[in-house]
């Protein structure tokens, strides 16, 4: 009984309470309606605005900057496509950052279109990669890269310059060389790569620790300086199997 009147008391302290809040609190609701027209009329002024820029956007982006005999395209565990990539990226970072990088990788998932047969264009590089990602460097125990290039190896197989490795039945990296030299696990190695996966992205966890060094250069521009620099030297955009990477036993 006792209990009963208890639970009663507290019921009536909370409805006087909250009756107590409601009417301290009070609210002021207005509205007004607006009627939706099925056709909304054409902002002329703001369309001659943007109009100047989307020219200028479709000039830039429609300017052939290389040409391709055969066409470039990715697949695993090597592509010519990834090999381009990979060698850009390398060959950008060490002048970008004045020092000898090791080994470049680009992750295969960043790699979003293709380069085809014929004229190539900058707007063709921005759908090739897609992303402002930044090439960084990153100083790294012949251990932890090791742990990283198995996690490539469980992943298919990523574009590199600089090593060539075999993935063998158990998805694990070996037989990696570096620079024509077997990794060293106790060697420290300058490695560049994209900054979302030396963030960690990917599953690339072991990365995520490891000091970083940026100049804020993007990997796209890589590509496409890559692409200009072949192109005054007269040469097409057709890089070449040179199994970096294969499945093995």
């Amino acid at each position: 009984m006792l209990r009963n009147k208890k639970i009663f008391v507290c019921c009536i302290f909370f409805l006087t309470g909250f009756n107590t809040l409601s009417t301290a609190q009070k609210i002021e609701v207005s509205y007004k309606d607006y009627v939706v027209q099925p056709v909304v009329g054409r902002d002329s002024s703001f369309i001659n605005f943007l109009s100047s820029y989307k020219d200028s956007i479709s000039r830039s982006m429609n300017e052939v900057i290389g040409f391709s005999l055969h066409g470039l395209y990715k697949h695993q565990p090597e592509s010519a496509l990834g090999n381009f990539m990979a060698d850009a990226m390398k060959e950008a970072a060490e002048r970008v950052f004045a020092t000898k990088v090791d080994v470049a990788f680009i992750n295969y998932g960043g790699i979003r279109s293709y380069l085809p047969k014929g004229d190539i264009t900058k707007g063709r590089l921005y759908e090739l990669m897609p992303f402002d990602n930044l090439i960084v460097l990153q100083q790294m125990k012949g251990s932890i890269l090791l742990r990283f290039l198995h996690h490539i190896a469980e992943e298919g197989g990523w574009p590199a310059a600089g090593l060539t490795m075999t993935i063998n039945k158990e998805k694990k990296a070996v037989y990696v060389m570096i620079n024509g030299k077997a990794l060293d696990e106790e060697q420290t190695y300058t490695i560049a790569n994209v900054d979302y996966i030396a963030n960690g992205g990917s599953n690339c966890s072991m990365l995520k620790a490891i000091p970083q060094l940026s100049k804020g250069y993007l990997v796209r521009d890589a590509m496409i300086e890559h692409v200009i620099a072949f192109t005054k030297q007269g040469k097409s955009i057709d890089a070449q199997i040179q199994y970096r990477m294969i499945y093995g036993n």
